[in-house]
């Protein structure tokens, strides 16, 4: 009965996507411009030097950025001890719910809906439902903008008016951010999850709830996001599996990016490192044939979207240990996969993902090359791991 674990290092993409020209994010490549600007002492702040990753690059991960995009990373291409390889989504989006359901199987087989890059973003009969779920005579935001930036520019008004603040970005996403106190966590609940159907029916892929706390120049995001998603179209690898007797664990936003669906068990935490500690804990306890699927989401939110080069490496480097002290208490039987989502390149101008190939690293079956593959190979050499009967549309790069 054997396990698998799937480790989704939210935004960690490799560049060479071949559409992203499309998405204007032809040259992004996350974990080679951090690498790029830590080699040339741009990224010092808080860590010195070259990105400095043994576990992961010593499982391909140097390999993996040059094989998706021609870029050699400085100080990573270590010769592999793992499986390696670099995946490409097919999926018209570079968003949270696209990256994960095609890794676990299910392809996004629609056009998401996206909101105009103008204010007002949304229209009366959108902003007619949020007053009256909110029960407030207006909304704040209404625009495109960075969650931390809008926070700093209406947090003041949002505690004076009592109104929400609704903002969106590149992504198919309807944010609100409201006050745990002063607006209260349940009623921001409430508000977002009374919103979903409304705006799923529109193809909009996430309703967010974004507390936060504080006064007036020391607001703080909160961990307490909850993310409402459309449920995937169709059964993924955490079905397969949960139909065939095993037990599913989600760590992280997993729960939240596919409603619930498949899951035996959601374990949550403030932060990355409480996650990190639900991996540690869980392989060590984790039932035989289970699986366990987790998103550390922090790469993205803390240091992607602000475009913190340095941020981005401390924590690149940090997890880099983390993975570490994890895969040295697999089992003899345990698949290790670590990938990521979607890019998102804190080099790049804006504020937004950016679409990139994905590294693939795999440690449970020694050396070898997976090579060029497709983000539902990931589902598929899980379910062939596991010995599941069902596989989704993708081949497995197993040996």
């Amino acid at each position: 009965m054997n396990r698998a674990f799937l480790i989704v290092l939210d935004s960690v993409g490799c560049g060479g996507a071949p559409d992203a020209a499309e998405f204007g994010d032809e040259g992004a490549n996350t974990l080679g411009h951090i690498a790029r600007e830590c080699a040339a002492g741009r990224a010092d702040t808080g860590r010195k030097g070259p990105l400095h990753m043994p576990v992961l690059d010593g499982l391909g991960l140097g390999r993996a950025i040059e094989l998706a995009s021609g870029f050699q990373a400085p100080g990573l291409g270590a010769a592999p001890t793992g499986l390696w390889g670099a995946a490409t989504e097919v999926s018209k989006g570079k968003d949270t719910p696209s990256g994960h359901w095609e890794l676990a199987g299910v392809p996004v087989p629609w056009a998401w809906t996206y909101f105009p890059h103008t204010e007002p973003a949304f229209d009366a009969a959108l902003v007619g439902e949020v007053m009256r779920h909110a029960g407030t005579a207006g909304i704040l935001g209404n625009c495109h903008a960075a969650g931390l930036a809008i926070l700093r520019d209406l947090g003041e008004e949002h505690l004076r008016t009592g109104w929400p603040i609704c903002y969106t970005s590149a992504d198919s996403v309807f944010q609100i951010a409201a006050h745990e106190e002063a607006f209260g966590l349940e009623r921001l609940y409430r508000l977002c999850a009374n919103l979903a159907p409304f705006l799923h029916a529109r193809r909009v892929g996430r309703v967010i709830a974004r507390p936060f706390t504080g006064t007036p120049g020391k607001f703080s995001r909160t961990g307490n996001r909850r993310d409402y998603a459309i449920p995937p179209p169709s059964p993924t690898l955490m079905d397969w599996a949960q139909s065939e007797g095993r037990v599913v664990h989600a760590i992280g936003k997993i729960a939240d990016i596919f409603s619930g669906q498949g899951l035996s068990v959601s374990h949550k935490g403030k932060d990355d490192v409480a996650l990190i500690e639900h991996m540690n804990r869980l392989v060590a306890t984790a039932e035989p044939g289970s699986f366990t699927f987790c998103n550390l989401v922090e790469f993205d939110s803390l240091f992607g979207h602000p475009r913190d080069v340095a941020g981005y490496a401390r924590a690149l480097e940090a997890f880099d240990t983390s993975a570490g002290a994890f895969l040295a208490r697999l089992k003899p039987g345990d698949l290790a996969v670590f990938t990521a989502d979607h890019g998102n390149d804190p080099t790049w101008p804006g504020s937004d993902h950016t679409r990139e190939r994905v590294p693939v690293l795999a440690c449970g079956y020694g050396p070898g090359e997976i090579g060029a593959c497709a983000f539902v190979d990931v589902a598929a050499s899980v379910a062939a791991h596991l010995g599941l009967s069902q596989r989704g549309p993708g081949k497995s790069f197993l040996p």
